[in-house]
Order: C-alpha cells, then structure tokens, then sequence
C-alpha cells in the first residue's frame, strides 16, 4: 500500500512539473531570427575567432543584422565556399578573384626555439597546445583549427603554420574539372 503511494506521488509530482517546465518553456522562449540560424549553419562552428567575433554564432548575428563589419568573406576557415554560400543567402554579390583557397592547416611548434613562456597555451580555445612553464611545448595536430592566434603571441616564432600531409586518411578524390 505504501508503495503504491509512493510511486502515485511521485508520478503526480512529475507530471506537474513538468507541465510547469512545459508551459514555461513555450512562454519564454527566445525568438530566433531565422535568417540568423541559417547563417550559422553555414559557418564551420569552430569558435576560433578569426573573424573577430567570439564564436560563430555572434558571427551569423552581425552578418543577419547587416553590422558593416561584417561582410560574406568573414569566415577564413570557411574559405570561398563558405563566402559563396553566405553571400547567396544574404542576397549580395562579392569578388573572390583575389581570394587565395588555402588547404587545411595546423600550427607546429619549433621545438629549438620554443623557450616554455606558455603564451600560447592562454591563446589556444580548444586547449590543443601541451606544455609547462619554462618547458618545451606541442600541438595536438588533432585538435587544432588552424585559427593562428598562438602565432603572434610567440615570443622567438617558433610557431608556424603547416599543411596537413597527403595521407591515406585525409586523401580527398579530386572533382571532375567542369567543362566550360
């Protein structure tokens, strides 16, 4: 018997909180513009910061309000296509003639030069640099974007950006040339 009114209660206690959670969920929901959510899916989602604001989405927010800042080519690791795309949903024309297409990337860190001053490890988002103080550090190529902000912040250069080797795992099949 008491069982029984135990697992009542608590069903009745589930049940009205969450309809409360239900009900205050639907009136104080935050308004999403859609044009925003549909810029940020376009973007990478790295949160590196390249394009001098502080994640992707605040990015798609001032591309949807039409910040001047902010134009189609403010995605570096998006590259032309990402700008493509972002400047078809915008509804503007860009000129990528000059654009130079980099391939992937990663920073690597010159192990005779680096002096452990871990300025780069305050840089690094995705926490892909290892190091100690006054020792030498590394980069997991795995976890690094290529954002480049530990670059400047080196006191001897001894990091420098690299490109990802042709691999078995990272070989791409080359598109068929369009015939024009």
């Amino acid at each position: 018997m008491f069982l029984l009114l135990a697992v009542g209660s608590l069903t009745v206690i589930g049940v009205v909180l969450g309809g409360i959670l239900g009900t205050a969920a639907r009136l104080l929901a935050v308004k999403v513009d859609p044009l925003e959510a549909d810029l940020q899916a376009l973007l990478p989602g790295s949160q590196c910061g390249q394009c001098g604001y502080v994640g992707c989405a605040q990015a798609a927010k001032a591309l949807a309000a039409g910040d001047a800042a902010a134009t189609a080519t403010l995605c570096p690791p998006g590259g032309k296509a990402t700008a493509e795309a972002l400047a078809k949903r915008l509804g503007v024309s860009i000129d990528l003639s000059d654009h130079v297409e980099r391939g992937p990337e990663y920073a690597a860190i010159n192990e005779e030069l680096c002096i452990g001053c871990t300025r780069c490890l305050k840089e690094c988002s995705v926490d892909g640099i290892f190091g100690a103080t006054k020792q030498m550090h590394t980069i997991l190529v795995e976890s690094c974007h290529a954002c480049g902000k530990c670059i400047p912040v080196c006191p001897t250069d001894a990091i420098t950006m690299r490109p990802i080797p042709v691999t078995l795992a990272t070989w791409h099949w080359p598109k068929p040339a369009t015939a024009h």
